[in-house]
This record gives C-alpha cells, sequence and structure tokens, in this order.
C-alpha cells in the first residue's frame, strides 16, 4: 500500500495526478500508518501538494488538505516549521478557510514542541498573520487561530513576543474590526490569563484586561452580558480572583447588582452577574463571599421568586451550585423558612414548569441534597431530610412519577434525585417503606434506553456501596441490588424456549 501512496505522491509531485487520482491518494493515505508513509516522504511531495492547492478547484484543494493533514502528522512538527515555513506562511493567506485550519493547527502542533516554538517566533509574519485571522469570518478559523495563540502563550518567550513586541499593536488592530472579533480578543486574554500569574501580568500590562473591565462596567447592557461570561472565566483561578478583588471588579458587580433594581433592561446582564458570584462562591467560599456581598443571596431569592422562567432557571441554578458543598448548604440553612418556603416552589417547579426548567429544578435538587459519606453528621442528614420533605407533601411519588414519564431527559433527571439522596439512612428507610419502590429500582424493564440504563445502573451502585443498606434493606432485597451490580447495565435475563412437537 505504501508503494501505491509513492507512486501517486510521484504523480502528484510533476503535476500529473488528475482530481481521481489525488481522490485515490486522499483513501490511500488514510489506509497507510503514519510510519509507513513517513519513510516515503520527500520535500518535493509536500511542496507539490501545496502548490495544488493554488488551483481555483475546491473539490482540488478539499482533497490536497485531507492529503496534507494525513502526511503532516506523520512528519515531526519541528520539520515541519524548519522545511515548509514558506507554504505555511502562503497557506494562512488562502482563499479558502480549510486551508487556513490545516496551517494553523499545524502551527498549533509545531509550538507543543519546545524547539518549534522557537521556530515560530523566529517568524513575526506568520504570527501575525495567525493574529489577522481573529478576524476572519469564519468563527473556526479564528477558533484554531485563539487555540494556536493560547498554546504560544504558555512559554516565557511566546508572552514576551505577544505582549512585548509589535505583535501587541496587531492585537489591538485586529480588535477594531467589529465588536465580535473584540470579543474573541477578550477570550484569548482571557484564555492566557487564566494560565498563571505570570500570563495574568503580561494581560493586565498590555491593557487590555482593563479595556475588558472597562466595558463590563461600562452603560451598554449588552455587552455587559458578554463581558460577564469572560470574567467569570477569569475568576476560576486564585490568580484571578485575587486580581479581580485588587482592581475593586468584585464589589462594582456587587454595586450593579444593586443598582439593577432601578434599570429596565437589568434581565440582560444580571444571569450572568449572579452566576458570577455563585461560581466565585463555590471556588472561594460561600460564607465569606454571602456575608460580603449580601445582595447576591437577596437577588437570587428575588430571582427564584420570581414568575420569570428566564430568571427562575439562573436562580435555580445558581442554587444548585451553591449548595454543592456543605458550607454552602450551611449558608443556605441560615436563611431557615425562606429557604423552605423556596424549595416548595422548585419542587412545583420540577413537577410543572416547561421541560428545560424542569431538568435545572432536577439538577439543582440533586445537587442540593448529596452528601457524601464523610459528612453525614446527624445535624446534616436531619438538614437534608427536611429539604426534602420541603419539596412536596410525597417528594418519593412526585420523582418516581417523573421518572415514569416518557421523556428520558427527565427520566435520568429524576434518577440522579434518588442517586444523590441514595446514601443516607433516612432516605433508605423512606424508600423501603414506599410500597413498590425497591421492586422498581431492581425492574430492568422501565429503563428505555442507554442513558436511563446507566443512571439507574449509579442508583443501584450508591445504594450498595452505602454502610447502612444491608441493614436497613435487608438481605433479600440486599442481595437483589449486589446481583443488579454485578450484572451490569445492560444485562438481559436469557429466555428459553421449549420447542414442542408438532407446532409450527
Amino acid at each position: 500500500m505504501a508503494e501505491a501512496v509513492v507512486e501517486l505522491l510521484e504523480r502528484a509531485a510533476r503535476r500529473e495526478a488528475p482530481l481521481e487520482e489525488l481522490r485515490a491518494l486522499r483513501l490511500a493515505v488514510q489506509a497507510v500508518p503514519p510510519t509507513a508513509l513517513r519513510a516515503h516522504l520527500s520535500d518535493d511531495h509536500l511542496g507539490a501538494l501545496f502548490a495544488l492547492l493554488s488551483v481555483n478547484d475546491r473539490e482540488q484543494v478539499s482533497a490536497c488538505v485531507s492529503i496534507l493533514e494525513r502526511l503532516l502528522q506523520a512528519l515531526d512538527p519541528v520539520y515541519v516549521i524548519q522545511n515548509l515555513r514558506e507554504e505555511l506562511q502562503k497557506g494562512l493567506f488562502h482563499p479558502d478557510d480549510s486551508v487556513k485550519i490545516l496551517t494553523i493547527s499545524q502551527v498549533g502542533r509545531i509550538v507543543e514542541n519546545s524547539e518549534g516554538v522557537t521556530e515560530i517566533l523566529n517568524s513575526p509574519e506568520l504570527l501575525r498573520q495567525i493574529i489577522n485571522c481573529i478576524g476572519g469570518e469564519k468563527i473556526a478559523v479564528a477558533k484554531e487561530a485563539i487555540k494556536s495563540l493560547s498554546r504560544i502563550a504558555q512559554t516565557h518567550d511566546g508572552l514576551e513576543a505577544l505582549f512585548v513586541s509589535n505583535l501587541l499593536s496587531d492585537l489591538k488592530n485586529v480588535m477594531a474590526t467589529n465588536d465580535i472579533v473584540r470579543y474573541r480578543v477578550y477570550e484569548l486574554i482571557v484564555e492566557i490569563s487564566s494560565v498563571s500569574a505570570d500570563s495574568l501580568n503580561y494581560c493586565a500590562n498590555s491593557g487590555l484586561i482593563s479595556e475588558l473591565i472597562g466595558e463590563l462596567t461600562g452603560d451598554d447592557v449588552l455587552v455587559r452580558a458578554t463581558c460577564i461570561e469572560m470574567v467569570t472565566s477569569l475568576a476560576h483561578t486564585p490568580h484571578g480572583r485575587q486580581y479581580l478583588a485588587q482592581q475593586g471588579v468584585i464589589d462594582k458587580i456587587s454595586n450593579i447588582i444593586v443598582g439593577a433594581e432601578s434599570d429596565p433592561f437589568s434581565g440582560f446582564y444580571l444571569p450572568g452577574f449572579v452566576k458570577f458570584f455563585g461560581n466565585l462562591a463555590v471556588v472561594d467560599s460561600p460564607q465569606q463571599i454571602c456575608e460580603r456581598y449580601p445582595v447576591f443571596m437577596e437577588k437570587v431569592f428575588e430571582m427564584a421568586e420570581s414568575h420569570d422562567p428566564t430568571m427562575i432557571g439562573v436562580a435555580v441554578d445558581t442554587l444548585g451550585i451553591l449548595g454543592s458543598n456543605v458550607e454552602g448548604k450551611q449558608v443556605l440553612q441560615k436563611t431557615r423558612t425562606r429557604f423552605q418556603n423556596l424549595l416548595k416552589r422548585i419542587g412545583h417547579q420540577a413537577k410543572n414548569a416547561p421541560t428545560e426548567l424542569r431538568l435545572r429544578c432536577l439538577d439543582a435538587i440533586s445537587s442540593l441534597l448529596y452528601l457524601p459519606p464523610e459528612q453525614q453528621t446527624e445535624d446534616l442528614l436531619r438538614m437534608t431530610e427536611s429539604w426534602f420533605t420541603s419539596l412536596s407533601s410525597q417528594p418519593l411519588e412526585l420523582f418516581r412519577s417523573i421518572s415514569t414519564q416518557p421523556f428520558p431527559d427527565l427520566h435520568c433527571g429524576a434518577l440522579r434525585v434518588f442517586t444523590a439522596i441514595a446514601n443516607q439512612p433516612w432516605a433508605q428507610k423512606l424508600m423501603l417503606d414506599t410500597p413498590g419502590f425497591v421492586e422498581y429500582v431492581v425492574d430492568r424493564s422501565v429503563e428505555p434506553d442507554k442513558a436511563s440504563k446507566d443512571a439507574k445502573y449509579e442508583l443501584v451502585k450508591a445504594l450498595v456501596n452505602s454502610k447502612t443498606i444491608g441493614e436497613i434493606f435487608g438481605n433479600q432485597y440486599y442481595l437483589r441490588l449486589r446481583a443488579y451490580l454485578r450484572e451490569g447495565p445492560y444485562y438481559v435475563k436469557a429466555v428459553s424456549t421449549t420447542a414442542v412437537e408438532g407446532a409450527e
């Protein structure tokens, strides 16, 4: 097979390969292992294929791109940059986006190699054109450019090249293309800043993070909504949070939430601002965040108590995030009756709201009710039990009724609620005392698809792995659950048939 590929490559190199042969070559190179290809490739072969990209024939260009993708993967990335620098350079100016993506992805591969990074950094024109590709119409080209530049910035020399040279001017110039491209550059800056405190310093010194924060706290409500997502990403790292706190950004976001009361357009950005604090609370300290920024908790409750499905959804998501750890659960518990009443509303929404909101409610309930075994103190178990009973007059029946509906997403969402409480003794007693519930758990016939079978298996696994299950469920049910777990999620019981003489 390798010989046939070489023969076709030779014909391509001599420009004797018509489109049919390029199609054949495309199929052939896919069938040959890269190691077998490497031994037969020459600069002439590759140069000829790059030259064939210059024709105005989309099908030929498409065939050549597929062939080159495969062949270049077979080569050492340093070899590619040292021997095909000019071809890569031309590829970035090609009118066909697939050629640009091929070229930029090769640069991304090259910069993963320490020697390759140096070669790329010695090609400022190449870097300049990749920066310009962020401004391309095709989002796929821009995404590939962002990915490659982000990789380049993972080295000290790469940071120097991007932020302490003329390339910074190119980055700022491309931002001026339009709003969409400006946000793409912000996305790149946040991605680079998230790597380390050193990366963040370079980005901050470039002035681009200040520009992002300026837009976040500016008057344009739609711009705010876009920028808060990027600032939230920055807050996922300790050095990012420290920077935002030092710059007073967290206080500014809190003040904007306070002022949202009198802003008729706050609905555009408020969900993002509330999510920001929800994420901040989880990665930092729920108690400290909620005590320092009381407006956050108040706004979450207000949104959850409103009649706007969009606001309810964001509030429910945020409560689920906040209550995903014990400290967050204790913060919610301190609000006493207000949270208990809110749980009743969430239980009602889980049963009656449109499907998407029902799913978000089920996920939040699972997050709120789950307690790791090592944190199951008497107080916390009493708390989760009281939360569960606040959801509905008959909560177990509520979720069982949801799990029997013919919608796989809702079915799995309800099973995840059962899985969340499955390792808590009060829930096991409730399951055992509910007629037919344990039978439902071990009944494989009610799971219509793979996702449902997997979700049911997770429930069984959570029950079996609990230390209290044997004592509470008793030997008979415990052994049935053990057998289910051993047989796996997709077990089908064999049905024996007996042949009867004379039967058709």
